[in-house]
């Protein structure tokens, strides 16, 4: 029971996710699966001891304590076993070649992080062993508005572009406080500093942006108004010259992009809260947050996700006021809340991470177990496919001892 109770566990196997890629790919990965005799910590739908899950093609067919398992069924005892989801890392570095920022310019939103995936990390490897199966890798926050992200599946030994969550929404990355101010950054002799230097510098940048990217899909929408008042007949007319940055950032504003945004204190929070909703979209995730719990109502308002560190504070200015009740404050209040790695060595170890939200707030268990499973599906959009143990999701399932 002690067990149980701080999350202290011994990884045995992370299983299945090449069977979903076979799937994705429409074709048979075999013979059914069948793990039996455990307890089951299925997030959503409370704990199964002694069950059973039935997997066919990479998704879960059956979970209870009365599945049976076809004649011809591989069959895994799990007897004084637990099973939880795979564990989700709703903020990653890992796997990414030639360096995390492409810092030379404020606003970067034409860069793509799945352009330059390294599938050799041996980190992929290490924390799959630890029992994370998917990972939302980001671009770093020298900027105010960085490059795209890539959510993956921790597939070791397939190819990038496996690697990469099948219908996953794509996303971007904000960054608001001393890194995008480049507070801690001196350029070499002769370079002279970047804009914005100030944290109301970040602020303006990020305004900018939006407003050119507002004014590059007013002229998009219009041509497209044009053609299609010609039936589809495009005869003369010119398309407005298409712009990659101005694109990502278009699809923010129309809703189809989801921003992550890089943040520290509560009031930036508040500031960048204000300024989606000036140009008419949410934010999809505060990152770090670590003042979250100071405007937690204002957070669950906009209808943000807050994915932050377990106990991390002081290690720069701006984590001075952090508190390791941060998660659970934010999770009262009505917000989404993960808890994240942002390093390959702590998404190792996530599930005593989650553990810490027991200790510091009192949070139950399956509400700690979920700051590392739906609730960053939830916050990635992907929690119809996984994040809990339901019929009918990915088999991306961790077996500790």
């Amino acid at each position: 029971m002690a067990m149980r109770i701080t999350f202290r566990w011994e990884v045995l196997i992370v299983v299945f996710m090449l069977a979903s890629l076979a799937r994705a790919e429409g074709r048979s990965s075999g013979r059914a699966i069948l793990i039996r005799n455990a307890t089951i910590m299925t997030v959503t739908k409370g704990t199964i001891k002694n069950g059973s899950i039935l997997i066919r093609d990479g998704k879960i067919a059956a979970v209870g304590k009365r599945v049976r398992a076809p004649a011809d069924a591989q069959i895994i005892d799990a007897t004084g076993k637990y099973i939880i989801p795979g564990i989700i890392d709703c903020h990653s570095h890992i796997a990414i070649d030639g360096g995390v920022n492409e810092g030379s310019l404020a606003v970067t939103a034409m860069v793509r992080i799945e352009d330059v995936l390294d599938p050799t990390d041996i980190n992929i490897y290490r924390d799959l062993a630890g029992g994370v199966t998917t990972a939302n890798i980001l671009h770093g926050s020298a900027n105010p508005i960085g490059g795209q992200n890539a959510v993956i599946k921790l597939r070791w030994g397939k190819t990038a572009k496996e690697m990469l969550f099948e219908g996953a929404p794509p996303g971007i990355k904000f960054a608001l406080g001393e890194n995008p101010k480049r507070s801690n950054f001196n350029p070499p002799p002769g370079t002279p500093r970047r804009f914005p230097a100030t944290r109301m510098g970040v602020e303006a940048v990020i305004r900018q942006a939006l407003t050119e990217a507002r004014e590059y899909m007013r002229k998009w929408d219009a041509y497209k108004r044009k053609v299609a008042a010609r039936n589809g007949d495009h005869g003369d007319l010119i398309p407005p010259k298409r712009d990659l940055k101005l694109e990502a950032l278009a699809e923010v504003l129309r809703g189809e992009r989801l921003v992550h945004a890089h943040c520290y204190r509560a009031d930036e929070i508040l500031m960048l809260i204000r300024l989606a909703e000036e140009f008419g979209f949410k934010i999809a995730t505060f990152q770090h947050v670590l003042e979250g719990y100071k405007v937690a109502k204002e957070i669950a308002a906009h209808g943000a996700g807050a994915s932050t560190f377990s106990d991390w504070w002081a290690y720069k200015v701006e984590a001075y006021d952090a508190i390791p009740y941060n998660a659970a404050i934010m999770t009262r209040k009505g917000v989404i809340v993960s808890l994240n790695s942002d390093s390959a060595e702590l998404a190792r170890r996530l599930n005593l991470e989650a553990a810490k939200a027991i200790k510091y707030g009192g949070l139950t268990e399956d509400e700690a177990l979920a700051l590392v499973t739906i609730n960053p599906a939830k916050q990635l959009h992907i929690d119809d496919r996984v994040g809990s143990i339901e019929v009918g999701k990915d088999a991306d399932l961790v077996i500790y001892s």
